[in-house]
């Protein structure tokens, strides 16, 4: 008798199916409004169906292999970085050394112009203030 009552509840609840499209089209526009809810006239209404009865409509359509376009844009996703804040400065300090090195030989050329042409402009109006005296 047990063994009979078994099979027809799982008769019943094999061959029941979950009514999504009505669902779906009843929920139409609550489902577009948002994921949680939405602002109107200046007050947050939540949505009139429930996050568990969203989830199992979601899930049913789905499973049918329906696109569900009520879901938000995914954000990208930060990555995290490994390590010590330390280490990673060091790094880049010791990167941005080496190219400083590298344009070191223009770099002096420059100063020692820049010198030379201040020393040049001093002995020149020391010679112009001497001649005016």
């Amino acid at each position: 008798m047990a063994g009979k009552a078994v099979k027809y509840v799982a008769k019943a609840v094999g061959g029941y199916q979950y009514p999504w499209q009505e669902k779906l089209a009843k929920y139409k526009d609550e489902l577009s409004k948002g994921v949680w809810g939405y602002w109107e006239l200046g007050a947050w209404k939540p949505l009139s169906i429930s996050a568990r009865h969203r989830a199992r409509l979601r899930k049913e359509v789905l499973l049918s292999g329906a696109d569900w376009e009520y879901d938000p844009a995914r954000k990208e996703m930060k990555t995290k970085r490994k390590g010590h804040k330390v280490d990673r400065l060091a790094a880049e300090k010791r990167e941005r050394t080496k190219e400083l090195m590298e344009g070191m030989p223009q770099m002096l050329a420059d100063y020692k112009k820049r010198k030379w042409e201040q020393k040049m402009k001093a002995e020149e109006d020391a010679a112009k203030k001497t001649l005016q005296e």
